[in-house]
């Protein structure tokens, strides 16, 4: 998900998102300890896109 994508969703959006992200990533970190991922960049940039996820919900609180 781009930052354009985030700022451009509603609150409740959002943490749905984080919510399915969380999961997501979960389920590949997961995956990676049974057996290796094909494509284990996909860890970073879940990683990543929670963290933008979090820090979008956590600007819009301070306003």
């Amino acid at each position: 998900m781009k930052q354009v994508e985030i700022k451009e969703a509603s609150t409740a959006d959002l943490q749905e998102k984080l919510v399915e992200s969380k999961k997501a990533y979960t389920d590949l970190k997961m995956a990676h300890a049974i057996s290796p991922l094909e494509n284990p960049i996909q860890l970073r940039a879940q990683r990543r896109t929670i963290a933008r996820i979090q820090t979008e919900l956590t600007k819009r609180e301070v306003q």
